[in-house]
């Protein structure tokens, strides 16, 4: 794969970076529209859209066994993001690399893969109040079948996992760890690579859920030293319906195949089926060739900024729009961890959640409310729901301060 030197980085200016993003440049009920629901989904530059145009304009064919030119070109496209992912995440090999539908797919692969093939009666699967459905149920599912026990690692009211419990609660029984990076409802950075150290000490197996994390904090996972970790390209920029689940080598080798088909095989017959080398054994049927050829087209595109920069770019939106939604009378922030990444979720007394997003939609600005598919932590913090504005690299101080007068006017019909 080619990548960009040290001098095609170049400086980083939100509003040139805004011009490369065309639904960005719209008005929703005839006001311009402010985007603040990047946790959701991230907005797609051009070129990863001309990307994608490309392959089903170009080269589209079905990969890895087509003798013609198309077949070749979409393979080594197609093996070239394999690749790209492969150093997005600093894997070893992408024989680690296992491209999935995202996140959750890559949870429900490693819980009826490696979990019901090591998981028994007795022993204890281990996650946090703050995890998203998708690392709570499918775990739920496994122990039902097993006769697992689900323990759950309890956060303060700030919303940062409590260290001293999770100690308590990890013990000999403890055989798999499934922890979230960064939470999608509160912005709290987990300390990932001390849960996995204390897990492996005991003997545990560690997932990590990256969706929030992959954009904003350029996960290592030999640096992490995870079993699993796994992302979903939509969050970085690229097509939805596409991810990655990395693996350590051992792990994949030893675990069954999730799906049974085509290209996950090496010979079948009738009373005998040989799966296929790693990554392959579990990519079975035709996959989702052209967004996965366009997910290297985010990574080109992030490529053209120093990470660093950027990270300190979102970490000041955050904190610009922290004090200034502090100054609103009646309006909390839920989750105030020390570690965060460019979410806020807030209350304000006498307002719904609900209400709130309706009323800014009409102003034009994109908001997510509700329970963020996080049911147990707001239940843990005695509320339905919150109003979620989340930053990416091409919003603004600006949009912060339209959202914030907007908001002032909603309260204000509201209370």
């Amino acid at each position: 794969m080619e990548t960009l030197s040290p001098t095609s980085i170049r400086p980083f200016d939100p509003l040139v970076v805004r011009a490369d993003f065309p639904i960005l440049h719209q008005q929703v009920n005839g006001k311009p529209l402010v985007y603040f629901d990047n946790a959701a989904t991230a907005q797609k530059p051009k070129s990863v859209i001309q990307a994608l145009t490309h392959y089903y304009e170009t080269e589209n064919a079905n990969i890895h066994r087509g003798a013609h030119y198309l077949a070749a070109k979409a393979t080594q496209d197609y093996e070239d993001t394999r690749e790209a992912v492969r150093q997005f995440l600093n894997a070893a090999s992408t024989d680690e690399i296992i491209f999935t539908r995202g996140v959750t797919e890559a949870v429900n692969l490693v819980a009826q893969t490696y979990g019901r093939q090591n998981l028994q009666a007795g022993d204890e699967v281990l996650i946090s109040t703050m995890e998203h459905h998708s690392n709570i149920v499918p775990w739920q599912m496994l122990c039902e079948e097993k006769g697992v026990t689900l323990r759950i690692i309890p956060i303060t009211d700030q919303g940062e996992l409590e260290m001293d419990a999770f100690a308590k609660v990890l013990t000999e029984r403890t055989k798999f760890v499934s922890i979230v990076h960064v939470s999608n409802a509160l912005g709290t950075i987990n300390p990932v690579k001390e849960i996995i150290a204390a897990a492996h000490r005991v003997g545990a197996v560690v997932f990590v859920d990256g969706a929030q994390a992959a954009v904003h904090l350029s996960p290592d996972v030999q640096a992490l030293d995870a079993d699993f970790y796994a992302f979903s390209a939509h969050k970085v920029y690229g097509p939805t319906g596409i991810g990655a689940l990395y693996g350590k080598r051992r792990w994949l080798e030893a675990m069954p195949p999730y799906h049974g088909g085509g290209e996950m095989i090496k010979e079948v017959t009738f009373t005998k089926t040989t799966y296929n080398e790693l990554p392959f054994k579990f990519e079975a049927g035709t996959p989702n060739i052209g967004d996965t050829i366009a997910l290297k087209a985010a990574f080109d595109y992030l490529a053209q900024w120093d990470k660093q920069t950027i990270a300190a770019y979102e970490t000041d939106l955050l904190q610009y729009a922290t004090q200034a939604l502090e100054s609103i009378d009646g309006l909390q922030i839920i989750g105030t961890a020390k570690h965060k990444i460019s979410v806020i979720s807030f209350v304000v007394d006498g307002a719904h959640h609900s209400d709130i997003g309706t009323l800014l939609d009409n102003e034009g600005i994109a908001v997510r409310t509700g329970h963020h598919c996080t049911q147990p932590l707001m239940q843990r913090l005695g509320i339905s729901g919150t109003t979620r504005a989340s930053f990416a690299l091409y919003n603004t101080r600006d949009e912060i301060d339209t959202f914030v007068k907007a908001l002032h006017k909603t309260l204000k019909m509201l209370r």
